[in-house]
C-alpha cells in the first residue's frame, strides 16, 4: 500500500463536518463521556480517509488494530468503521478477537491438561483462531446473497452469546476490521527466556510451563490469520503502568454501558483488573518493544490519554 497519508486536506475537512453527528452518536453509545475533537479530527478521520483512497478490489481489505490491554483499539475500530459505513457508504465488516474465545469448558479442560492459568480467557491459546478463519473466509468467498454469522462474546457471562442473535453480514464487505490486543505478534524466542515478570507468574507459574506454552500457541494458527492482514494498525502506550490504569478505567466505561444489575456485579475490581492484566504482561512487553519495527501504522497514546502517529505509510 503506498498511497501518501491524508492529513490537513480539504477532502478531511469535509469528511470530518459530514462525520462530527455520526461520531459524537456513537461516542454516546459507547458511554464515553468526553471525546477530544482533535482525536475525531487529527487521527479517526485521517485514518479513514487513507482507506478510503485505497484501489477498490474484490477481495476486502483485512484490517487489525492491535495494541495492549486497553490502548483505544476497539474504540478506534468503531469510529472508522462508523465513518467508512455511514458517511462513506463503504460495505464494513468487523469483529474482535474477544468475539472468538474458547468456550469456559474447552479452557477448563486446557487448565486440567496443561496448566490452571489456561482457564483465564485472553492469552494466546484461549482464542477460537479456526472459528476466525472461518468467519474471514466467508466474508471473503461471500457473494450478493450470502450471510455470514459475525461471532458475539459476553464478557461478563464468560460465553458466546446464543448464535441466533449473532449479526449476519449480508454480501462481500469492502473492509474487515479485526482487533486483537495481541493481532500480528510473533512468537518470541525460548533461547534466552525470562523468568517470572510479575507477581502473577512468580506465584502460579514460576517455571514458565504456562507462558511457555502460551507462546507455543502464539506460533500455531494464530500466524495464519495474521498472514491474511493488509494493513497492521498499532497502538502504543508509554509502559506497563498506562495498560493497568488504561484497562481499569476500561472496565468502569463496560460497568456504565449495563443496565443488567446481575451483570454488573461481574465486573472487576481495580485490584482484580490488576492482577488480570499480569497474565498479559509478557506479551505486552514484546508489542511495545518490537511490533512498531513491522506495523504498518503506528500510533501513540501520551500520559494524558492522547493519541498522536508516529509512523504512517
Amino acid at each position: 500500500m503506498t498511497k501518501s497519508f491524508p492529513t490537513n486536506t480539504k477532502f478531511c475537512e469535509d469528511l470530518y463536518t459530514k462525520s462530527a453527528s455520526f461520531l459524537a452518536d456513537e461516542a454516546n453509545k459507547m458511554k464515553i463521556d468526553k471525546v477530544d475533537e482533535n482525536f475525531f479530527e487529527n487521527i479517526v478521520i485521517p485514518l479513514v480517509a487513507y482507506l478510503d483512497s485505497l484501489p477498490k478490489r474484490d477481495k476486502p481489505y483485512f484490517i487489525c488494530l492491535s495494541g495492549g490491554q486497553g490502548s483505544g483499539k476497539t474504540t478506534l475500530s468503531e469510529f472508522i468503521q462508523i465513518v467508512l459505513s455511514k458517511v462513506q457508504t463503504r460495505k464494513v465488516a468487523g469483529f474482535s478477537i474477544d468475539d472468538i474465545y474458547k468456550t469456559r469448558e474447552e479452557r477448563e479442560e486446557l487448565a486440567n491438561t496443561v496448566h490452571p492459568l489456561c482457564k483465564v480467557r485472553g492469552v494466546p491459546g484461549t482464542h477460537d483462531i479456526q472459528l476466525g478463519l472461518n468467519t474471514v473466509k466467508s466474508l471473503f468467498e461471500a457473494d450478493d446473497s450470502s450471510f455470514t454469522p459475525i461471532p458475539s462474546f459476553s464478557k461478563p457471562l464468560d460465553r458466546h452469546n446464543p448464535k441466533e442473535t449473532w449479526k449476519r453480514f449480508k454480501g462481500r464487505p469492502e473492509f474487515v476490521f479485526f482487533d486483537a490486543w495481541c493481532g500480528g505478534a510473533r512468537p518470541v524466542s525460548e533461547e534466552n527466556w525470562q523468568g517470572p515478570m510479575n507477581p502473577l507468574e512468580k506465584e502460579e507459574d514460576p517455571d514458565g510451563t504456562w507462558s511457555k506454552w502460551s507462546n507455543k500457541e502464539l506460533a500455531g494458527d494464530y500466524q495464519e490469520l495474521f498472514a491474511m492482514f493488509d494493513l497492521l494498525i498499532l497502538i502504543t502506550v508509554p509502559d506497563i503502568d498506562f495498560v493497568y490504569r488504561s484497562r481499569w478505567l476500561q472496565e468502569q466505561t463496560l460497568y456504565k454501558t449495563l443496565e443488567d444489575k446481575e451483570l454488573r456485579k461481574k465486573i472487576m475490581t481495580e485490584e482484580e483488573v490488576y492482577r488480570f492484566v499480569m497474565h498479559y504482561e509478557r506479551l505486552t512487553h514484546y508489542i511495545l518493544e518490537e511490533m512498531p519495527n513491522f506495523s504498518d501504522i503506528v500510533l501513540t497514546r501520551d500520559e494524558k490519554f492522547d493519541f498522536h502517529f508516529v509512523k504512517t505509510p
